[in-house]
């Protein structure tokens, strides 16, 4: 489970600051993905989800030298679309619709669970060639109900489909669902939140309005009302707050939010609002009842 700070009302009784606009700070447990470490926010015991957010990995930075990389065998979801988001480094995507898709920093892979689906995520033997670096972010959508037995299908978006523009002098760009007045052409299901921004020190920005909200620190710190986030570390936002950040030095955030979708129960890497399908589910990849990956039939990941 990750490591939890303080709520925001009891460090405010620490600082003497005003701290409403947060209601928990939270900072990662490290975990292993394909043979190097990532750091989790979502999901912890304090705080499952945030709208319909229900996983957040970042994986590294971390360099690899000649002949090593990331190396995920494939293995299963249900119940979920996976969004990838690099910000160094590539991954090469295979799965049991037969996709094949290589992703570079600034694109979006959004591949969409549903019923069933199983992928693998390794690297090209171009990228593995030489000493290569790999950082960046792996989120899961929990889908609502009546999409949670969709269709498996995968969507890629390249870095210039991503709308970016300028906010208070603040770049900014939003991944998926509308913000600063712009719109994402990525696939949601539930209204949702996914932007980044890079501050310089010194600077604000006024955070978009949403049912549930989440600032990540990927690099630096920032001033919210008066508390210091650091790098690394997550803040839930109070419902109904207006909120505004201030950078303490140059910083690079990612924003997650939007609507909630009711509870899920989790177990592995299947997602679902009832106990037996997950159990239906871990029953098919252990009898081999899931399709193979295209392309990577030979490998695969056990049932724990």
């Amino acid at each position: 489970m990750s490591n939890v700070f303080p709520t925001a009302e009891q460090k405010c009784d620490t600082l003497k600051a005003p701290c409403k606009a947060i209601e928990l700070l939270l900072t990662p447990r490290v975990a292993d993905l394909g043979g190097f470490s990532v750091r989790r926010l979502l999901p912890t015991a304090k705080r499952k989800m945030v709208g319909p957010w229900i996983f957040f990995d970042e994986m590294g930075p971390a360099t690899f030298p000649a002949g090593e990389g990331i190396n995920v065998l494939p293995h299963p979801h249900i119940g979920i679309a996976t969004v990838t988001y690099l910000f160094e480094g590539e991954i090469l995507h295979r799965d049991s619709i037969g996709s094949l898709q290589p992703i570079r920093p600034g694109d979006i892979n959004l591949m969409v669970a549903g019923r069933g689906i199983a992928h693998s995520e390794r690297e090209r033997p171009e990228v593995t060639r030489v000493e290569h670096g790999l950082h960046g972010l792996q989120l899961w959508l929990a889908l609502p109900e009546q999409d949670e037995e969709t269709e498996p299908s995968f969507q890629h978006y390249s870095e210039q489909e991503i709308p970016e523009i300028e906010v208070e002098r603040v770049p900014v760009r939003v991944m998926i669902g509308s913000a600063w007045g712009v719109t994402s052409p990525v696939r949601q299901f539930a209204d949702t939140l996914y932007a980044e921004a890079s501050l310089k020190a010194g600077q604000s920005l006024e955070l978009p309005d949403a049912p549930e909200r989440a600032v990540y620190i990927v690099q630096g710190s920032l001033d919210v009302a008066g508390t210091i986030l650091t790098t690394h570390s997550m803040a839930i936002m109070s419902a109904g707050e207006r909120v505004s950040i201030t950078a303490a030095e140059d910083t690079h955030i990612v924003l997650i939010g939007g609507e909630p979708v009711g509870r899920r129960f989790i177990e592995w890497n299947f997602v679902s609002s009832r106990k037996d399908r997950i159990a239906e589910a871990k029953d098919d990849w252990s009898q081999g009842r899931f399709p193979r990956v295209a392309g990577d039939e030979v490998e695969f990941t056990p049932l724990p």
